[in-house]
């Protein structure tokens, strides 16, 4: 089992987005959780409302603290650039690190059209990249980490 962790600082709209789509996405084998290191405690209403027009279940997801994973992950995937620059808990131990920040959604302002746009724009970014990492090799996963954390860090460019 490869465990995934999107990781934020609210852990209430992009990491969420994540942990939902990939869940959604993964082949059996990969499991995502989504954590932060100063949760909000709820999951913003216009990401549930998102997943669920993209048929995705919003089912057992909640705003949690990376201090109660119930695993630890093989992967740690940084989606905002606060939690990028914080140092992982020491219990996570030497996993691999990549960053893919996307804009947060819910500081998006303007008109109901423009804020549902944020939204769609950061989950289609997330969606692009969580196929573009559901595609490489799990061959190549295993056995070349350097190769896998090039990729992993490439993808974080995709939108």
């Amino acid at each position: 089992m490869m465990n995934i962790l999107f990781l934020c600082t609210g852990n209430s709209c992009r990491s969420i987005l994540a942990e939902a789509t990939f869940n959604h996405l993964a082949p059996t084998g990969m499991r995502a959780m989504s954590a932060g290191s100063k949760p909000a405690g709820k999951v913003h209403p216009r990401s549930i409302a998102l997943l669920k027009s993209k048929g995705i279940s919003t089912e057992g997801y909640f705003s949690k603290s990376w201090d109660n994973l119930p695993q630890v992950p093989d992967i740690v995937v940084t989606v905002c650039e606060n939690a990028a620059g914080e140092t992982c808990p020491a219990y996570l131990g030497n996993v691999v690190r990549t960053h893919w920040g996307v804009e947060d959604p819910a500081k998006a302002t303007g008109s109901e059209a423009e804020i549902n746009a944020s939204f769609e724009q950061a989950y289609q970014i997330l969606r692009t990249r969580i196929e573009a990492f559901l595609a490489l090799s799990i061959t190549a996963i295993q056995t070349d980490k350097v190769r896998f954390k090039h990729e992993l860090d490439r993808i974080g460019h995709l939108s």
